[in-house]
């Protein structure tokens, strides 16, 4: 003990500092050093959930952008796909159009023909009997003379007939 007095420790001194220091210790760890504790791991907690919420946003849009990429690739193909089938259709329809109008035209020519090859006939006939009574006045003139009236009725009748035969034919 000597060393103790040596050094100016007294016992009962140094026994109240150590129990004053022990309640000063028991106050700061209760009410200081507890709350502190607490709100340093809810803030540690609040931080590390911020970041595990970062990190699945940043993989949501990475999961985003290839989908948007998706979405746009099937988009193009789709377009691309309609275009092709409009170019077809297109295609198809000019190539419709252009065979309706040559059958239209073909069938105008065709009834062209036909209307031609009527109007050449009526205007055969047309002259074959301008013919016909072109010849029975000249029969009339040219018999007047040589028969009589009965028997050139029969012979122009006759002429006239076979002229009229022979056009027809």
């Amino acid at each position: 003990m000597e060393i103790i007095q040596k050094f100016g420790l007294e016992a009962k001194l140094f026994l109240f500092q150590f129990v004053n220091f022990l309640i000063v210790v028991f106050v700061l760890k209760r009410f200081l050093f507890s709350p502190l504790k607490k709100m340093l791991d809810e803030r540690k907690s609040r931080i590390a959930q911020s970041l595990q919420d970062a990190e699945n946003a940043k993989i949501a849009l990475e999961n985003a952008d290839e989908e948007r990429k998706k979405i746009l690739a099937n988009a193009k193909s789709n377009a691309d796909k309609l275009t092709a089938s409009v170019k077809a259709s297109i295609d198809e329809s000019r190539t419709e159009a252009i065979e309706e109008a040559k059958q239209h035209s073909a069938q105008i020519l065709e009834d062209a023909k036909h209307q031609a090859a009527a109007e050449f006939e009526n205007m055969n006939k047309e002259i074959g009997k301008i013919s016909v009574n072109l010849s029975g006045k000249v029969l009339s003139k040219v018999l007047s003379d040589l028969f009589t009236e009965d028997e050139k009725q029969k012979l122009i009748s006759r002429a006239l007939e076979k002229i009229d035969e022979n056009i027809t034919n």
